[in-house]
């Protein structure tokens, strides 16, 4: 067996509440059974680690702040099929407080107590017009591709 320890590297592209979950969900898991985790946000995907909750003009010109707004913030996310005018994440997160499954939150505050290491895109950061103040303080850092590509090297990489 290998003294290596395993690493699962998580690529968030999409901001949609089902998928952000599943993200974390696995990031969680594996992070609780000893892996090494890192998730590299990109484009919409970056939504899920801002620092404002909702809705909010962030962007670096008109253009930007306005995705800024539509984006709107993890707790805004809207379901990637029957979003029900942002109905569909209300009744998710319900079914999962009823069946005793984490929400998006509170994986999200696990994956970060477990050691998660989360990065933020600098390409997509730059066409946002994003800065790394707009993210939670729990970001590592902001990096490349080239970088992440490091990082996960010798691990298994997923694209969600």
């Amino acid at each position: 067996m290998s003294d290596e320890k395993k690493k699962l590297s998580l690529i968030a592209f999409s901001g949609d509440f089902d998928k952000l979950t599943a993200v974390f969900t696995l990031a969680s898991g594996a992070a609780a059974v000893g892996y090494e985790v890192n998730i590299f946000f990109t484009f919409w995907g970056l939504d899920a680690i801002k620092q404002k909750k909702g809705r909010s003009f962030v962007g670096g010109n008109l253009l930007t702040k306005i995705f800024g707004f539509m984006m709107g913030g993890l707790h805004v996310a809207p379901t990637s099929r029957f979003n029900f005018c942002g109905l569909g994440p209300r009744i998710f997160r319900k079914l999962m407080k009823k069946n005793n499954v984490a929400t998006l939150e509170e994986l999200v505050e696990a994956s970060t107590a477990l050691g998660v290491n989360l990065y933020a895109c600098e390409m997509a950061m730059h066409v946002l017009g994003l800065k790394q103040s707009d993210f939670i303080h729990e970001v590592k850092d902001t990096l490349g591709v080239a970088t992440f590509l490091e990082i996960s090297e010798g691990g298994r990489t997923m694209f969600i």
